[in-house]
């Protein structure tokens, strides 16, 4: 059973989602922390100058308020919105706020994801600490 459970979700909420939410649950301990990630890209300098001004706060804002609505009622749940790059921001994520357990989705890998490597496959390879992937 863990106490810090991360669920990195996509912004494009990939379908089987809910399933990690659920296998979070099941793998939490009674008073375990569920914590679900969204990572937005990091936006080049020279295209956030081009934005109107709060652009990007107000996009973190927005998508924090739409996975808020798809886990109403599940308010043992926290939400959180952060830049970066997907695999190295949930890695330093966990690892800053002390995770013991990662449950993420993860799409069919196709031929590009195995050379190049997908988010779930980076987690999988650098994370400190227990990560269950769904398929």
């Amino acid at each position: 059973m863990y106490k810090n459970i991360l669920v990195p979700i996509a912004s494009d909420h990939d379908p089987s989602s809910p399933k990690a939410i659920a296998a979070a649950r099941l793998l939490a301990d009674g008073d375990a922390q569920i914590t679900v990630l969204t990572v937005m890209e990091a936006v080049p300098e020279y295209v956030a100058q081009q934005l109107p001004k709060g652009q990007l706060a107000h996009n973190a804002i927005e998508i924090a308020k739409g996975l808020r609505a798809e886990l109403e009622g599940q308010d043992d749940i926290v939400v959180e919105v952060v830049e970066g790059h997907s695999g190295r921001t949930i890695l330093e994520w966990a690892e800053e706020h002390g995770v013991d357990c990662i449950v993420m989705a993860s799409h069919r890998p196709g031929l590009s994801d195995y050379f190049l490597g997908s988010t779930a496959a980076r987690v999988v390879r650098h994370a400190t600490c227990a990560v269950h992937v769904m398929r």
